[in-house]
């Protein structure tokens, strides 16, 4: 479930990613193992629309094996230092006889502020049928980006994810859950680096603690 994608300005552009562990707010998607990830995205720098795909392996209970995303929308300045985007996604699953049984739709609303102390984000999802369920979700999402030193950045980030209705359960007594992380980030010969060390407060084996890593690089053209 892709959590941000970075839309270049100039069109088309197409990011491929290795990922020692594909994780959704701090639950790992392919059971704790490798992901190779790839994103098609457009944008047009003069309107600030944006729409794109992106895909990766997973790896569920079920024989779910791909995901699929698409997402449409469109970033504003409202200030020199505020930024906001807002948009919409679909989430399609495939590989088990009942993979589709998972799709759902989800908005979001991101905003951003420049400030000295580097780049804060405010960002928020919210599902009327999360996960297939039929049931409502949101995500809520404080962090914060500051570069140490010329392209070496650090991340911090919390989050909370909440079954509205608190019907469903993310464990057996609690319907919304916290994610940690801290991470770094540089690029190399044109090669995105990175590596975050996360946690939630569920108690799991794909969602304790852990170390994870990525390489990406994105193609314009």
């Amino acid at each position: 479930m892709f959590a941000s994608n970075s839309v270049i300005a100039g069109d088309w552009s197409s990011t491929i990613t290795g990922a020692s562990d594909y994780t959704f707010n701090g639950i790992s998607q392919t059971d704790n193992d490798f992901a190779l990830q790839a994103s098609l995205d457009y944008s047009n720098s003069k309107t600030n629309w944006y729409a794109g795909s992106w895909a990766s392996n997973v790896d569920f209970s079920d024989g779910t094996d791909t995901e699929v995303d698409v997402y449409f929308g469109r970033t504003f300045s409202l200030t020199d230092a505020v930024s906001l985007d807002v948009g919409i996604a679909y989430y399609s699953y495939y590989g088990g006889d009942d993979s589709s049984d998972l799709n759902y739709p989800e908005a979001y609303t991101k905003f951003g502020f420049d400030n000295a102390l580097g780049t804060t984000e405010f960002n928020f999802w919210y599902s009327w049928d999360y996960a297939g369920q039929d049931e409502k979700h949101t995500i809520t999402t404080l962090s914060h980006t500051f570069e140490v030193a010329e392209n070496h950045d650090i991340s911090v980030s919390y989050t909370v994810s909440n079954y509205v209705g608190g019907d469903v359960k993310w464990d057996e007594t609690n319907s919304s859950y916290h994610h940690y992380e801290i991470a770094y980030s540089t690029s190399l010969s044109g090669f995105d680096l990175s590596i975050a060390a996360e946690d939630t407060s569920i108690d799991s084996d794909t969602s304790d603690e852990r170390i994870a890593f990525s390489v990406s690089r994105t193609f314009e053209f």
